[in-house]
């Protein structure tokens, strides 16, 4: 008996989804529960599992096929797991007998997105093509051990999942011309999320008066306070102690004397919010997601850093779901840990602000009459002039500045 498997309910207002990718083909075994096929939404990708377990049938709706709540994706024939099981071995002559003629291994990563057994999204496939690299040498760390582009990323720059070269099959002649360089191209359909981001993106730039102030600060006590207490916090709160928990604390601390930078234009009104739900930028496999901290105002260092650090790794196992997406007042995009000097960040439609961190360098500085080294960063506030003016949003840059450079102020709320 076949069971149909559908297109599950998405979450609020979300109607449709675009097929990313399947992990099984059709007639191979699969269990109940376990993820077959993802959809990528607006804002998430969606493992949908099989409902009973069996073989899976037909597909229905092809990689890249958009498909709506409800829909029929595929069907998986019930208790038919035995198919896909391989028939006992035939005698030694017969099976030689039958057996067709040796073909030459397949490459480490062919087009059709497949590397040994390992199934590949077309982001990692270019990235191992690009460095020549053996995907079966990489540990996964994605859901299931699937790889990931910081997999691949990190094999690159470790560089021990080189594929070895396969030998040519003549001696060229002495004066056979040299290879030209590469001119290939690939295209490669744009994901439901880029899709989105870039729309999101565009209509902030159309629709928002953005503006972007800057400032730097002195990050000497916040660094000298982590080294002194980041053993004893992560033993007490088993998670490590980082920058983004100060940050967000001097960010809500900031929101509540300059309450615009926390507020968003809807039609002729302004809607003030009396709560930070703090979205943060964090890398996924599929790009960058901003789940939202909800009441960080009320969250200690720790438990902000707790929620940071499960969204960091359910983001890399494509587990963010839709509700960890909505909403936010106000965003962080720390482009430090990528190294960037210095941006001018997009707000992130309807939210008003968005604060840009950014990688903390020695400089030099003027304390006290004298040139002293610093590790110095920059801010960056991009802002909807809109509604929030320029006098507020240096008061707010300021605001932060001030906390970071002496950390008492986030305990005495000053």
């Amino acid at each position: 008996m076949a069971t149909e498997i559908k297109v599950p309910t998405l979450g609020e207002s979300v109607t449709e989804a675009t097929v990313g990718q399947w992990f099984k083909k059709p007639g191979e075994a699969v269990k109940a529960d376990e993820p077959i096929v993802s959809l990528e939404t607006d804002k998430v990708a969606v493992d949908v599992p099989a409902p009973v377990a069996g073989t899976l049938g037909d597909i229905i709706a092809k990689e890249g096929d958009t498909v709506e709540v409800g829909a029929l994706l595929a069907y998986v024939n019930e208790g038919a797991a035995a198919a896909a099981t391989p028939a006992p071995a035939a005698p030694a002559a017969k099976a030689e007998a039958a057996a067709p003629a040796p073909v030459a291994s397949a490459p480490a990563a062919s087009d059709d997105e497949e590397g040994g057994n390992l199934t590949l999204s077309p982001a990692v496939r270019r990235l191992v093509l690009e460095h020549g690299l053996d995907p079966s040498k990489i540990k996964g760390t994605g859901k299931d051990g699937r790889l990931t582009k910081d997999d691949v990323t990190a094999a690159v720059a470790a560089g021990t999942a080189k594929a070895a070269a396969s030998a040519p099959a003549a001696t060229p002649a002495a004066d056979a011309p040299a290879a030209g360089p590469s001119r290939r191209q690939e295209r490669v359909k744009m994901t439901r999320l880029r899709q989105t981001v870039a729309k999101r993106l565009k209509e902030a730039q159309n629709n928002a008066a953005l503006l972007t102030t800057f400032n730097d600060v002195d990050m000497t006590n916040v660094i000298e306070a982590r080294a002194k207490y980041k053993d004893l916090f992560e033993k007490k709160h088993g998670v490590r102690l980082g920058f983004m928990g100060f940050f967000t604390k001097a960010v809500c601390m900031a929101l509540k004397d300059i309450p615009g930078v926390n507020g968003q234009i809807e039609g002729d009104e302004i809607v003030y919010n009396d709560f930070c739900d703090i979205s943060v930028a964090v890398s996924a496999p599929n790009g960058l997601v901003v789940p939202v901290i909800r009441n960080a105002e009320s969250l200690s260092v720790a438990g902000i850093e707790k929620t940071i650090g499960d969204f960091g790794k359910r983001a890399k196992e494509g587990a963010l779901t839709m509700e960890d997406m909505k909403g936010g007042t106000f965003t962080i995009s720390n482009g430090g840990v990528f190294g960037s000097l210095m941006s001018t960040p997009i707000i992130n439609p309807p939210q008003s602000a968005v604060l840009g961190l950014h990688r903390i360098e020695d400089r030099p500085v003027v304390r006290n009459g004298q040139i002293v080294i610093r590790p110095m960063m920059y801010l960056a506030l991009s802002y909807d002039h809109r509604l929030v003016d320029g006098r507020e949003a240096v008061t707010f840059l300021v605001a932060v500045k001030n906390a970071i450079e002496d950390p008492t102020r986030l305990l005495i709320d000053l």
